[in-house]
């Protein structure tokens, strides 16, 4: 259990700011070409989209239609309207933000107050704990099962202590797995009324069939309240614009959280690549394809080489390289392959890496067993 400060330092910081524990960004690409002295890099680390983004995107972003001199539209009209014939949502149930990372902020600064207990996982992402702590609650993490899969009687057993948040991941990150529609059934069934479920699906995309992982509707007959996270950055290719979105089971849940975020959150340019993005969904489950026939084959390729990746429903894999994270990530980064080392506690020896293009992960896997061969042999 991740405990909250409350008091602040001699500048007057909040204390609980000051603590916070710094977020695993990974390394940039030119800060790669420097240390690596190379120029092709295999950008390994973030999970982006290898295909970029819909042809369609680059063409609305060039045509002149934006006006950078005007202010975009601060409740995203069309954008939410778009996303409610998409999923089936009551725009006014919708919430637009800059990347899903800043509607994380919005929830906690919604519901949060000094002293509330967040559930969420480890391994996991950083924001799950970081936005709590900001806000001055007490974080607990439920470690996952060996096997790398969910704890879901674990989980339930937190619920008994009535947690104001549990904060979730489908498909995982870091670790790739999707809860299932039973676990997930239950802990909806478990959440006590005073809880909130964030239930963040950046990567459902990547998860399963089309139209799979759908979990309004089971969080709905259950009566949860939750807000569902997604985003434009992964499968739709829209990183670097930052556009996510909220989906939450009630409007004055989504009401609240647009109050707690910025005015003015999503540029223009990021509101049209969205809308384009999603009238070109075609292109994007194309992608969608490839990278699951380049995941599946990176997952045998580990495995060839003796490790044990975890099943994986996203657009990257998670395994013990049994060495050092960083060790192996500085290895494989002066051959100019960016990855991601894990850092939570009891994960050091893991990294993550995404499903890049095929001669990408080809030289990934080339490079992993020299730094495998070359560690074996220093008995390092």
């Amino acid at each position: 259990m991740t405990k909250a400060l409350r008091s602040s330092g001699p500048l007057g910081i909040n204390a609980n700011i000051a603590a916070l524990p710094a977020y695993n960004s990974g390394t940039s690409v030119a800060a790669a070409r420097r240390l690596s002295g190379m120029d092709d890099i295999a950008r390994l680390g973030s999970n982006e989209n290898p295909d970029g983004c819909a042809p369609a995107v680059m063409e609305v972003l060039r045509s002149g239609g934006i006006e950078p001199w005007r202010y975009a539209d601060p409740a995203c009209v069309a954008l939410r309207a778009a996303l409610g014939g998409e999923t089936g949502i009551d725009p006014d149930s919708i919430v637009v933000g800059n990347g899903s990372e800043e509607l994380i902020g919005a929830v906690c600064r919604t519901v949060l107050r000094a002293g509330d207990e967040v559930v969420t996982v480890t391994p996991g992402f950083g924001l799950h704990e970081i936005e709590p702590l900001a806000m001055g609650a007490v974080v607990t993490k439920v470690a996952m099962t060996a096997a790398l899969d969910f704890d879901v009687e674990a989980l339930l057993a937190a619920l008994i202590r009535r947690p104001r948040m549990l904060v979730l991941s489908s498909p995982s990150n870091p670790v790739g797995v999707t809860l299932s529609a039973d676990a997930l059934g239950r802990i909806a069934t478990a959440l006590p009324p005073e809880t909130v479920l964030v239930l963040d699906e950046a990567y459902a995309e990547y998860a399963g069939a089309p139209g799979d992982g759908d979990a309004t509707g089971l969080l709905d007959r259950a009566g949860a309240r939750y807000v569902i996270l997604r985003t434009f950055s992964k499968a739709y290719g829209l990183a670097g614009l930052r556009v996510g979105y909220a989906l939450a089971s009630h409007r004055e849940l989504a009401a609240a959280m647009t109050k707690a975020k910025s005015p003015f959150n999503v540029n223009a340019a990021a509101q049209a690549a969205a809308l384009a993005a999603l009238d070109n969904g075609d292109w994007m489950r194309a992608s969608v394809a490839r990278v699951k026939i380049e995941r599946q084959r990176v997952l045998a390729a580990l495995r060839a080489l003796g490790f044990r990746p975890a099943q994986s429903d996203g657009n990257f894999v998670f395994f013990d390289c049994g060495h050092d994270s960083e060790e192996c990530a500085a290895f494989l980064l002066g051959r100019g392959i960016i990855v991601k080392p894990w850092k939570e506690e009891g994960y050091t020896t893991f990294l993550r890496v995404t499903v890049g293009l095929r001669d990408e992960n080809d030289r990934f896997i080339r490079e992993l067993e020299a730094f495998s061969s070359r560690a074996g042999s220093t008995g390092s």
